[in-house]
């Protein structure tokens, strides 16, 4: 029996500038998922997140999360419960790593209280930064940005966790150990939900695929099941090596569709 769904989202719309970004979305988030929002570019993929988190309000559907409106609930007691990372990265503030990381303890107003600095210390530790914690953030990498960015929203527990392209920047040695570390979370009782653009991986390590195209729901299902020769086709207009290796799926963009 699957677990009652954290976030529900039903015809969900969004147009912006006279262009429709979203159109009829439904789709549920469990504890449990690693969701894959996969799609070409343009597709929608930025868009739905951004709604999910409240950022952007639809014009049309709902999201509730908890089966109350997302609206409705007060800022901060949402941000205890989601936590979101934007695409890019950036770090807006002049302060060393685990400071910037302890800011996802705001929602819980404990950074400077035991809990709060456990939370912190495992976020560190899980991301692989105790080397950097006393480095200030902004002269990172962008690898390492992205890995500060991460440890901040993981910092934070949620119960659902959003992420947009948290693989960009980093090298193929920290998208596998990020793409782990999010399986993990979601095996621990968590909703994790990222948007990839590495399909081998979105077929290795994600539980469950949602596939976007012009706005559109194109399919959602097992990655097994989604990620065949015809949707690549008819969504990315590629055709992709389809191997098995030790046992798991190794999907590889070849050449583009005929």
């Amino acid at each position: 029996m699957k677990p009652e769904a954290l976030m529900n989202v039903r015809g969900l719309g969004l147009d912006v500038g006279g262009r429709s970004l979203l159109q009829g979305l439904d789709l549920q988030l469990r504890a449990g998922e690693l969701l894959g929002i996969l799609g070409p570019n343009g597709a929608g993929k930025t868009s739905l997140l951004r709604c999910l988190i409240g950022v952007s309000r639809p014009q049309r559907g709902q999201v509730l999360l908890q089966g109350r409106e997302l609206a409705g609930w007060p800022p901060q007691a949402r941000a205890r419960r989601m936590a979101y990372l934007a695409q890019g990265h950036v770090v807006h503030w002049p302060l060393p790593v685990r400071e910037v990381v302890a800011l996802g303890r705001l929602p819980h107003g404990d950074g400077q209280r035991d809990s709060g600095r456990a939370a912190v210390q495992r976020a560190l530790e899980q991301l692989d930064l105790l080397g950097l914690a006393g480095a200030q953030a902004q002269h990172l990498s962008g690898g390492e940005r992205a890995r500060v960015m991460l440890a901040r929203a993981l910092a934070t527990e949620p119960e659902l966790l959003l992420a947009d392209e948290p693989l960009a920047a980093l090298d193929p040695a920290q998208q596998l150990h990020i793409m782990a570390l999010l399986r993990a979370q979601a095996g621990a009782g968590r909703a994790v939900a990222l948007v990839l653009h590495d399909l081998g991986l979105a077929a290795r390590f994600c539980t469950r695929v949602l596939v976007l195209h012009q706005g559109q729901l194109l399919a959602d299902g097992p990655p097994g099941e989604v990620l065949d020769a015809d949707l690549l086709a008819r969504s990315y207009g590629v055709q992709a090596l389809d191997l098995q290796h030790e046992g798991e799926r190794c999907l590889l963009p070849w050449r583009l569709a005929a």
